[in-house]
């Protein structure tokens, strides 16, 4: 049965207007948060910078990092860490904003050297994913990086990408479940893939967790009462992760998009603000109800959350910027701890 209370504490790291931007990339990488793309202005790139934020005591908090060797200006990207290092691809970008191709190509961004590194296919006449933006990474912690979803230039997409880091080699998975969709959440945890929420063009998709077997290359669904009570709300530009809690792995979401704007990516919709803690094996869900001596972080969708990995059995979640209710990009970066 679903826990009846499960408690948070919000602390707001820092606020800085530096900070202030959506539709941008976040992965925590050992002791460093690292940010980097997005908008301010709609369909305008901040620039190509990183921004790294320690979570050593008494390090520089916030620093940010310049490489002449960094990826073009986008948003819409994707990121995920592996072995020390944030691994990017693919956005939007460029004079008309169309999805960035770089033929297969990733960027590895080192925060101990502060520099980055194109790592292209080892055989150029593969097959690989096309470019695309708001679409979903993640890793296995292992070897292997996962791409899924998001909008080419035309349309929206339902692939899944495998790519072997030690040969450089891209694979072809089976599409996740219909619809395609693009703004969509995916993770990974003990040997599975998990994907859900997302925009198909016309409504937000909730109700169902997708999950994929990697031993099997196949995918099953669990549904669950997407009403916000026994269940998540639909929604996009959200997050989902995992969660170690109590020493027991678990998937949280939280925050994102309920209902699209008329304006598109110009403008912002019904944002939400709560935050969700899924049981695997059992298929259910329990709301956390947080607090916080510095508020709690405003609803939000087209923001960046990732995993902070902690040994004292309870992990946490670093949130950081996005787009408020009011259409204003937010700059600040919040960790949630059980």
């Amino acid at each position: 049965m679903p826990v009846n209370s499960l408690r948070a504490t919000w602390t707001r790291l820092l606020v800085s207007d530096r900070l202030r931007r959506s539709s941008q990339v976040l992965s925590v990488v050992d002791q460093s948060i690292c940010m980097f793309g997005g908008e301010v202005v709609p369909r305008q790139p901040i620039d190509d910078k990183v921004d790294v934020f320690s979570l050593t005591p008494n390090a520089p908090k916030l620093e940010t990092k310049e490489s002449s060797s960094a990826p073009t200006p986008r948003v819409g990207s994707a990121s995920a860490s592996l072995h020390g290092r944030m691994y990017l691809f693919s956005g939007r970008g460029g004079i008309d904003m169309d999805a960035i191709e770089e033929n297969g190509a990733l960027w590895s961004f080192d925060p101990s050297k502060s520099n980055w590194s194109k790592i292209e296919p080892a055989e150029s006449s593969q097959p690989y994913p096309p470019g695309r933006s708001y679409h979903c990474m993640t890793s296995d912690s292992q070897n292997t990086l996962f791409i899924h979803a998001g909008c080419p230039a035309k349309g929206r997409l339902s692939d899944l990408w495998k790519f072997d880091i030690t040969s450089r080699s891209w694979t072809q998975a089976p599409d996740a479940p219909a619809p395609q969709r693009g703004g969509t959440s995916i993770t990974y945890l003990a040997g599975k893939l998990y994907r859900m929420n997302g925009f198909d063009g016309t409504t937000e998709q909730g109700g169902s967790v997708d999950i994929f077997d990697i031993s099997s290359n196949s995918w099953t669904t669990a549904a669950f009462p997407a009403n916000g009570n026994a269940g998540p709300e639909p929604r996009s530009v959200c997050a989902l992760l995992p969660l170690k809690l109590h020493g027991k792995e678990k998937l949280i979401t939280l925050f994102g998009e309920r209902d699209p704007s008329s304006l598109g990516h110009a403008g912002a919709g019904k944002m939400l603000g709560d935050v969700w803690v899924y049981d695997i094996g059992e298929n259910w869900w329990t709301k956390v109800e947080t607090s916080g001596s510095d508020g709690v972080p405003d609803p939000r969708g087209w923001f960046s959350a990732d995993v902070i990995k902690k040994t004292d059995g309870n992990d946490g979640i670093v949130v950081h910027g996005g787009l408020g209710e009011d259409n204003e990009r937010l700059n600040d970066l919040w960790v949630l701890e059980f």
